[in-house]
């Protein structure tokens, strides 16, 4: 069963071969197709990159990318392979309902994994959830959706937190199928859970800097009351942006007696803010609690850690809030809107992987050859 689906899907999640196909649509293809053998008139591989493609041109939602599939020329049709109709070989381009169904029925999780990016070699890894607020139906809560990023902003993976369930429990579902060897995994409070710790460190031989805060009450108590005036071990940084001033200090103590599984040391990160326009000014002071030795990680690149949780917020969440006004969409039913959500984020990647360090202004440039460029860009012949 997919790991990662929030409803029973009766496939395998795919294999880490199968990620590694270079090969778009060789690598979709791995894919159980979710319809039924009758019926059948276009290639599931051909939606999936009509989608993949239509998306890169800024499209939000089924009927924008039904309409890109409609009006996409014989060669473009081609070269997604569509299916081909009459004695004149025409290319029949797939209508927004048999877009709207697969994309529905699709597997969420293998979907994620196989449009995701490997994070083996990165530095650094942020996990973190977010709603796609639109998606709420009557009493039913809106999809929540957990997520990692490497610290150059590349979504690994995505899964679709079941009701009735929070993102604690799907922590380990999110991370198992990759090869974290020296990774550090970044999360929120939520996540300071000792079994996330010993999952980390034990099982997947990766690092971890976890915030702690009061919702841990009796860590956190234990965390400030540590010999924080004895400390020499310092590292200042200043950084403006946003409309604001921020100045963070960060302390840290090399700890051997804590009650949390291969802790080394604890971070004190006490952040002043100023409101530029506003000119009021605030204090806020977290603690971080990581694996790494000081021989491994200094204060200065502590700090780097922890401010690399800040990157799925910036270059994930904000980024398909405003490019692709994720949180307005009104996508509800099946997988729709895990799977859309998939689709926005490895057209963040590709664009990122291209050079574009702005994604509103990559999807612009995509749309003025809204033919060719996504295509040329997923290596589509």
């Amino acid at each position: 069963m997919c790991r990662q689906s929030a409803t029973v899907c009766l496939i395998k999640s795919p294999s880490r071969q199968q990620r590694a196909i270079a090969d778009l649509p060789s690598r979709l293809a791995t894919l159980a197709d979710p319809r039924d053998r009758r019926g059948k008139r276009h290639s599931f591989v051909s939606v999936l990159l009509t989608a993949c493609s239509a998306v890169l041109t800024g499209a939000k939602s089924f009927a924008a990318i039904g309409q890109w599939a409609s009006n996409a020329p014989q060669d473009a049709l081609a070269r997604l392979g569509a299916r081909t109709a009459t004695a004149f070989g025409i290319r029949i381009a797939p209508s927004t309902a048999t877009i709207r169904r697969i994309i529905n029925a699709v597997c969420p999780g293998g979907l994620a994994d196989l449009l995701g990016y490997d994070p083996a070699d990165a530095d650094t890894l942020a996990v973190d959830g977010k709603s796609a607020r639109g998606s709420r139906v009557d009493d039913s809560p809106a999809a929540h959706l957990l997520a990692a990023i490497t610290g150059d902003g590349m979504t690994v993976t995505q899964l679709r937190v079941p009701k009735k369930t929070n993102e604690i429990s799907c922590f380990a579902d999110l991370l198992s199928p990759y090869d974290l060897r020296g990774v550090t995994v970044t999360a929120d409070a939520l996540h300071a859970q000792r079994d996330h710790a010993r999952f980390l460190v034990e099982a997947k031989e990766a690092h971890y800097a976890l915030t702690v805060k009061r919702n841990q009450a009796g860590l956190h108590e234990r965390l400030r009351t540590l010999p924080w005036q004895k400390v020499t071990a310092k590292y200042y940084d200043r950084s403006q942006g946003h409309g604001r001033k921020e100045t963070r200090v960060v302390q840290v103590l090399t700890v051997d007696d804590l009650d949390f599984p291969h802790a080394a040391q604890v971070a004190r990160v006490v952040r002043h803010r100023t409101d530029l326009k506003a000119g009021r000014h605030g204090r806020e002071t977290v603690y971080v609690i990581t694996d790494l030795t000081s021989q491994e990680a200094s204060p200065q690149r502590l700090a780097k850690i922890v401010r690399s949780q800040w990157v799925i917020e910036n270059r994930l969440h904000f980024v398909r809030d405003t490019a692709f006004a994720e949180d307005a969409s009104k996508i509800r039913t099946g997988h729709g809107p895990d799977n859309m959500a998939t689709l926005r984020s490895f057209a963040i990647n590709q664009l990122r992987t291209a050079g574009h360090t702005n994604i509103a202004a990559g999807l612009r440039e995509m749309s003025y050859d809204t033919f060719r460029r996504p295509l040329d860009l997923l290596g589509l012949n």
